[in-house]
C-alpha cells in the first residue's frame, strides 16, 4: 500500500511536468513562468522551497534537542520575518524593479542595477559554489526516513529523487515546479499536523508531554530545572542566532527571492503574503514544535553514535505504517520542491549570467533554454554524487552544511539586494565589499572555526553575524565610495513612479 501511494505520487509529478511543457519554450517561460504565476502557486512555491528535509530532519531535531520547546520560536520567526516581512518589504519592489531591468536572476539584477558585468559574474560564481552543500544535504535528510519506511538502500533513494526531480523540472520548468510545489505543500501541511497529533498522543497528549519535558534534565546543557519546557530554553542567545539565520536569511537567497520575479500582479502579492505566512507558521512552526519534544525519546536516541539527524526518525519509527508513508512523502515533497528551486536558480544563473555573451556570443532564446536544461541535469548529478560521498565519509550534520551555504549566500546578497531596491546611494563598491565579506567569513569559519571567538565558532552564529554585519557594511561603504551615475539611478528608480490605472477593488479612489 505504501509503495502504491508513492508510485501514484511520482506519476502525478511527472505528468504535470509534461503538461507544462508548452509554457517552457523560452527563457522567460522556463525560468519565471512568463511572470504570470498567481498568489497560491507563488506562496506555496516560496514555502516549499523554504522548508526541506534540512529543516524537518536536521534543524528540527538538532534545535529541538538543544532548546526544547523554545525551538518553536524559530518557526514563528520563519513565519513573521522569513515570510510576512519578506513579502511586505521585498515582494512588490522586487517584482517591479526586476521587470523594469529585464532581469530573470539575482546576478542579472546586480549587473543591470549597477551596470557591472564583473558584479554579475561574481554573484553567479558565489551562487553556484555555495548552493552545492545545500543541495547535497537535501538527500541525507530524506535517506533516513526512506530507509525506515521502505528499507531501500540510500544510493537508490538518491538516484530516485534526482531522476524524478530532473524529469519534471526539465520538462515543464518553473511553472511545472510551481504546480508541483502546490501539491507538495498541501501534503506538507496535512502531514505536519497528523504527525504532531500522533507523536503527542503517544506521550499521553500535549499537557502530559509538556509536563514530561519539564522533568527532563541535562547537566551538560543547563542546571536549571525544567529548562527544556521553558519559554526561551537553555541558551536564548544561540536560539536568537538560529531565528536570524533561518528567518532573515531567506531575504538574500536567490532561489527564494526569484519567486517574487514571477508573480503576476499587485493583488497576488497581497494574497500571497497571507498564504505564505500561514503556511510557514504551520509547517515550520510545527516542525520545530515537534522537535522540541525530542528529549522525551532520549532512551532510544544516541546522539554520539547517530547524530542529531536521527532524532526525528526515531520519534516517528513506531507510528502507523500509513502515517510513516505520509511522513516519507512529506519529506520527499519538501526535498524535491527545494531541489527543483535550487537547480532552476543555479542553471539559469550559469546560462544567463556566465555562458551567454561570455562563452557563447549571440546565444538565441532556444539555445539558452537547452543550456539551462543540460545544466539542470549536471547540477542534480553533482549534488547526488556529493551526497553519496558525504554519506560514505560519515558526514551527517545536515544543519551545519546548510548553515555554511545560507550564511555565505545571505551574508553576501541580503544587504546589497535590500538596499538596491530602496536606497539610491547604494554603490557598486559596497556590493563588492558585502560579497567578499560574506564569502570569506564563512569559508574561514569552515576551515578555521576553532580560532574564531567562541560565539562565532558555530556556522549558524557566524552566518547570522555575516547577515547583520552586511546591513551595516553596505551603507557605510556606500557613503565613502564613488557615487553611482545620477542618470542611471533616476532611470532605475523611475519604475516606482509609473502611473497605473487599477479598479477600486484593488485601490480605493477619492
Amino acid at each position: 500500500m505504501k509503495l502504491l501511494i508513492l508510485i501514484a505520487y511520482f506519476i502525478v509529478l511527472i505528468t504535470i511536468g509534461f503538461v507544462c511543457r508548452q509554457k517552457a519554450t523560452d527563457v522567460n517561460g522556463f525560468v519565471l513562468g512568463g511572470r504570470s504565476v498567481g498568489p497560491w502557486l507563488t506562496a506555496f512555491a516560496y514555502g516549499t522551497s523554504y522548508f526541506s528535509a534540512v529543516v524537518f530532519v536536521g534543524y528540527a531535531g538538532q534545535f529541538g534537542w538543544r532548546f526544547g520547546i523554545a525551538a518553536t520560536w524559530a518557526g514563528i520567526g520563519n513565519a513573521l520575518i522569513g515570510s510576512l516581512l519578506a513579502w511586505v518589504i521585498l515582494g512588490r519592489r522586487t517584482r517591479i524593479m526586476t521587470q523594469h531591468l529585464d532581469s530573470a536572476t539575482m546576478p542579472q539584477f546586480f549587473g543591470e542595477r549597477f551596470q557591472s558585468k564583473s558584479l554579475k559574474i561574481a554573484a553567479s560564481v558565489i551562487i553556484f559554489i555555495f548552493l552545492i552543500p545545500y543541495t547535497a544535504s537535501l538527500y541525507n535528510g530524506l535517506s533516513r526516513l526512506f530507509g525506515m519506511a521502505f528499507h531501500i538502500d540510500y544510493s537508490v533513494c538518491i538516484v530516485l529523487m534526482a531522476i524524478l526531480t530532473a524529469i519534471y523540472v526539465i520538462a515543464g520548468g518553473y511553472m511545472a515546479t510551481a504546480i508541483n510545489d502546490f501539491i507538495q505543500g498541501i501534503i506538507m501541511l496535512a502531514g505536519i499536523i497528523a504527525i504532531i497529533v500522533a507523536v503527542l498522543h503517544s506521550k499521553g497528549g500535549f499537557m502530559a508531554a509538556l509536563d514530561g519535558l519539564g522533568h527532563v534534565s541535562d547537566p551538560t546543557v543547563s542546571s536549571t530545572p525544567g529548562v527544556f519546557g521553558s519559554f526561551f530554553g537553555p541558551d536564548p542567545v544561540s536560539l536568537l542566532s538560529v531565528v536570524i539565520l533561518t528567518s532573515l536569511g531567506t531575504w538574500g537567497l536567490p532561489q527564494m527571492v526569484q519567486k517574487f520575479y514571477a508573480i503576476d500582479n499587485e493583488d497576488s502579492i497581497k494574497k500571497g503574503t497571507i498564504i505564505s505566512t500561514i503556511f510557514a507558521l504551520v509547517v515550520s512552526g510545527g516542525c520545530y514544535f515537534l522537535g522540541g519534544f525530542g528529549r522525551l525519546f532520549s532512551d532510544k536516541i544516541d546522539i554520539a553514535a547517530n547524530g542529531y539527524d536521527s532524532i526525528i526518525p526515531t520519534m516517528l519509527e513506531n507510528l502507523h505504517p500509513l502515517l510513516i508513508a505520509l511522513v516519507v512523502i512529506l519529506v520527499l515533497s519538501a526535498s524535491m520542491s527545494t531541489l527543483s528551486s535550487l537547480v532552476i536558480a543555479s542553471s539559469s544563473t550559469l546560462t544567463i549570467d556566465l555562458i551567454k555573451d561570455n562563452v557563447v556570443k549571440n546565444m538565441s532564446d532556444k539555445k539558452q533554454v537547452l543550456c539551462i536544461r543540460v545544466l539542470i541535469v549536471i547540477f542534480i548529478a553533482i549534488s547526488a554524487i556529493i551526497a553519496v560521498i558525504q554519506y560514505k565519509s560519515a558526514v551527517t550534520f545536515i544543519a551545519q552544511l546548510m548553515g555554511i551555504s545560507w550564511g555565505a549566500l545571505a551574508g553576501s546578497f541580503l544587504a546589497p539586494f535590500l538596499y538596491s531596491l530602496y536606497w539610491k546611494k547604494t554603490t557598486k563598491a559596497a556590493c563588492w565589499t558585502s560579497f567578499v565579506f560574506g564569502c570569506m567569513i564563512m569559508v574561514l569559519n569552515l576551515v578555521a572555526g576553532s580560532h574564531f571567538p567562541a560565539l562565532l565558532q558555530s556556522p549558524i552564529n557566524c552566518g547570522a553575524f555575516a547577515m547583520l554585519t552586511g546591513l551595516i557594511i553596505v551603507p557605510v561603504v556606500s557613503l565613502f565610495t564613488k557615487k553611482p551615475d545620477a542618470a542611471l539611478i533616476e532611470n532605475t528608480f523611475a519604475c516606482y513612479d509609473k502611473t497605473s490605472t487599477v479598479t477600486q477593488k484593488t485601490a480605493l479612489g477619492k
